[in-house]
């Protein structure tokens, strides 16, 4: 069974969706750690109520990305973690982690990318008006949600959408699109790059 690491900054809700996937059975991987660059995230909390380890780090304790980067190695390496699976993690990856894991570090992200990188894709689309937004899994690289995607939904957004209902009708796509699309490229399956 292959073991992941989630890296988290917020509330957790896809982290909550992978480990719930995990206990329904339509996910088989083993979550060993989450990894956390906010003291007080909620998630730090779903992770303790589940029994996963956590990695909770101040960035700006340490004197450079590729220090704390090396830290986070260090405990990805005595987890023995396969794969780094991004679920809020509200920075960019470096390439101390993107050599270490190149190829098994993935994302998902509230937008049908490459439209909307970044933050507040949901905000961005509003204010675009644009009639269809989505959520994209894609692998991470050096840019800022510019990995090769490798899959995505489509969600239209309705006249009387508002930001919080929008938001709400994304997360239902991301609680299930995330496990399914974690499974099948950790059993090496049917997924192809878009």
């Amino acid at each position: 069974m292959k073991r992941i690491a989630i890296f988290a900054s917020g509330s957790g809700s896809n982290f909550q969706a992978i480990v719930d996937s995990i206990k329904n059975g339509t996910l088989q991987v083993e979550v060993r750690l989450l990894v956390c660059d906010k003291l007080d995230a909620k998630v730090i909390k779903r992770a303790e109520k589940e029994g996963i380890p956590t990695f909770s780090f101040f960035p700006k304790s340490y004197e450079s990305k590729k220090k704390y980067e090396e830290a986070i190695l260090q405990v990805l390496q005595t987890y023995e973690v396969d794969w780094v699976i991004l679920a809020g993690y509200m920075r960019l990856v470096g390439t101390t982690l993107l050599q270490a894991y190149e190829g098994k570090i993935v994302n998902i992200h509230p937008s049908l990318l490459p439209a909307f990188p970044g933050k507040d894709a949901i905000g961005q689309a509003f204010s675009a008006s644009v009639k269809v937004t989505g959520v994209t899994v894609h692998f991470v690289d050096a840019g800022m949600d510019t990995g090769p995607i490798i899959d995505q939904e489509a969600i239209k957004i309705d006249s009387l959408d508002t930001y919080e209902s929008l938001q709400a009708k994304i997360q239902v796509i991301e609680h299930e699109l995330y496990p399914k699309t974690i499974q099948a490229l950790v059993m090496g399956g049917n997924i192809h790059e878009k």
